[in-house]
């Protein structure tokens, strides 16, 4: 199975800003590369005019609605895929996805997912999954991120937001990665304090105790952006720094 499933130590610390640039760097190499949400929580109604809707076939979303990481995704990837496979469960409310299931009346079902990332990778030489919040963050009554992580069976890169506490985060969720006997691709530094005491001193102890490699730090920035300069700061692990090596 070839791709990436990005997931982070939070919510909030940059995984789609991540993902997008892993996708253009991978796109840099020749790559097909889809791009994939399982599962979203927090979405806006797209109009009639949205550009993305003949593209992505958004007229097959029952929601009729995005949620603005599907969005950045969507334009990263150079893939065409039914936007149901791209994020099978979406959610109007920017809350936990087992509970946003729990108050749709839905159940997050793993096989779900695990067949619309078939779908996308038989049209693709590499999808990268970008996982909803944290490592462990429930999707229903039994199950969690990793556990879907645990059934693609992706290598994992995971995301770190820099700001106080993100060691003891970041070196919990390697070991949980670790104990699950999962790929480990490496991780990313994102800066989202622009005050963080210390930072160059974090970056380096993550640098001594996360299992590496380090494939690179972003700088502070307040809003998505296009990471068509992802070269500039980002590494491809090393499987796919040459894409005949995926061959």
């Amino acid at each position: 199975m070839k791709g990436l499933f990005v997931t982070g130590t939070d919510t909030g610390v940059g995984k789609t800003r991540v993902a997008v640039a892993l996708i253009h760097a991978l796109r840099a190499q020749g790559l097909r590369v889809a791009a994939m949400k399982p599962v979203s929580a927090g979405s806006a109604p797209q109009g009639d005019s949205d550009p993305l809707r003949a593209e992505a076939r958004v007229e097959s979303y029952a929601p009729g609605e995005l949620n603005e990481d599907v969005v950045a995704l969507l334009q990263a990837a150079n893939v065409a895929a039914d936007i149901r496979d791209v994020n099978p469960y979406a959610f109007v409310p920017a809350i936990a996805p087992h509970i946003a299931a729990q108050q749709a009346g839905v159940r997050i079902e793993l096989d779900t997912i695990v067949a619309a990332y078939a779908r996308l990778a038989a049209a693709a030489d590499v999808v990268v999954v970008e996982g909803a919040g944290g490592w462990r963050v429930p999707l229903n009554e039994h199950e969690d991120m990793a556990d879907l992580a645990q059934r693609l069976g992706l290598p994992v890169v995971l995301v770190v937001g820099l700001r106080l506490g993100c060691l003891s985060h970041a070196l919990l969720a390697a070991e949980s990665i670790a104990q699950r006997k999962l790929p480990w691709a490496g991780w990313v530094g994102n800066a989202i304090d622009p005050d963080m005491a210390c930072q160059p001193e974090n970056v380096a102890t993550l640098r001594a105790r996360l299992p590496g490699p380090c494939l690179g730090i972003h700088s502070y920035q307040p809003h998505l952006v296009a990471m068509t300069s992802a070269s500039e700061w980002l590494v491809l692990p090393d499987v796919y720094e040459n894409k005949n090596k995926l061959k």
